[in-house]
């Protein structure tokens, strides 16, 4: 599997802490928390448990791919929709990675569309040497991390591991 990058223990007190900072920036509001999925569901519902005000989940899917109609660049899909009306709520958008922008900039620009008070990012896992988009409205880091692969809370490799309660670094040959 690799070795444990970050512990349960770890994750969750981050997350708390997160809950608490929302809680308090948003103390008179009720927010929108608006999830990525798959990767994101378990970042999600543990910080919704950690916000102790009124908040609100939905879901939204997309898929990156590279077309060949676009000469191999990188193309976004939306799969799954938002069922909620966010015009003038305060969105919270939940990563569990943020790292080159790319998909969070296409998220960004379509839900500030839609005309809400306030876009914020809260992402468990950031990595900003690796950006290739500006300007992110990313406000809560639960932690900043090398460039590796990681399984567990979530994270994947071919659908697999995402129980994991730890974040563990993926060894090369794993399959």
């Amino acid at each position: 599997m690799g070795e444990v990058y970050l512990t349960a223990e770890d994750i969750a007190a981050r997350v708390h802490e997160l809950g608490a900072e929302i809680a308090g920036d948003y103390a008179d509001r009720e927010p929108l928390l608006v999830a990525a999925l798959k990767a994101s569901l378990f970042f999600v519902t543990d910080l919704s448990r950690s916000i102790p005000i009124l908040h609100h989940l939905d879901f939204i899917e997309l898929q990156g791919y590279n077309g060949a109609a676009t000469g191999g660049h990188t193309e976004i899909r939306l799969l799954k929709d938002l069922d909620t009306d966010v015009t003038g709520r305060d969105l919270i958008i939940v990563e569990d990675v943020v790292d080159t922008g790319l998909t969070l900039h296409y998220l960004c620009r379509t839900l500030r569309l839609r005309s809400p008070a306030s876009l914020a990012v809260a992402t468990l896992l950031d990595r900003p040497y690796r950006r290739l988009v500006d300007e992110l409205p990313v406000r809560y880091v639960g932690f900043t991390v090398p460039d590796e692969l990681f399984v567990g809370y979530g994270f994947d490799l071919d659908e697999r591991y995402r129980n994991l309660p730890d974040l563990h670094v993926l060894r090369s040959n794993l399959g």
